[in-house]
């Protein structure tokens, strides 16, 4: 018996008993009121909340932001929120838009317990926007947040091909010497407004 045969046996011998994998279909957590719990995590992971009853309420919340007020460049993709000063479908490559400095784009749905929202690129020229701009506020309706991870998966479709991510909060690392580091690979500030 080589040494190769040993080892093999040896880990054949000291297997784990074989378990059944654990179902999907159990009782996940539920929040009694999700935007709460959404507004509350999107916070903690360093995110902003604009709750407005339709587009021209949170087109004036927008405004009040610093970092939209001072932005030059702005893409807005939303009818009623934010006002463009880039035209996204005259853009040919997408390097053009490093200079960026605010995007109001649309999301499809958030999820409670992360704080993340569902982004794809359907009707969007270029999906390099989600993380070459500097500040990024993502629209979604209050009623499109569901509670977990599990339901936000049971969503999802991939009837054709398109990209598709989850974002939660700004882009950061602790990697470098554990030090936060806040736009570090992405947008310095994420903005969710929430409509409805």
């Amino acid at each position: 018996m080589t040494s190769r045969d040993e080892i093999l046996a040896a880990i054949r011998k000291h297997q784990p008993p074989v378990r059944e994998p654990p179902h999907l279909d159990g009782a996940w957590t539920i929040y009694s009121d999700r935007l709460a719990q959404f507004a509350s995590v999107l916070a903690a992971i360093g995110g902003g909340f604009i709750r407005a009853a339709d587009a021209a309420r949170a087109d004036g919340q927008l405004r009040d932001l610093a970092v939209y007020r001072d932005a030059k460049l702005i893409v807005s993709t939303v009818s009623g929120i934010g006002q463009s000063t880039v035209d996204l479908a005259s853009i040919s490559d997408p390097h053009q838009l490093e200079t960026v400095d605010f995007a109001v784009l649309p999301g499809q749905f958030g999820v409670a317990e992360n704080g993340a929202i569902w982004v794809t690129d359907r009707n969007l020229k270029h999906r390099v926007i989600y993380f070459i701009v500097q500040h990024l506020a993502l629209v979604i309706a209050a009623d499109q947040i569901v509670d977990n991870m599990h339901q936000a998966y049971e969503r999802l479709t991939f009837d054709r091909a398109e990209f598709g991510a989850f974002i939660a909060g700004p882009s950061k690392t602790a990697d470098i010497e554990q030090s936060l580091v806040i736009g570090a690979h992405g947008p310095r500030s994420l903005t969710v407004i929430c409509l409805g």
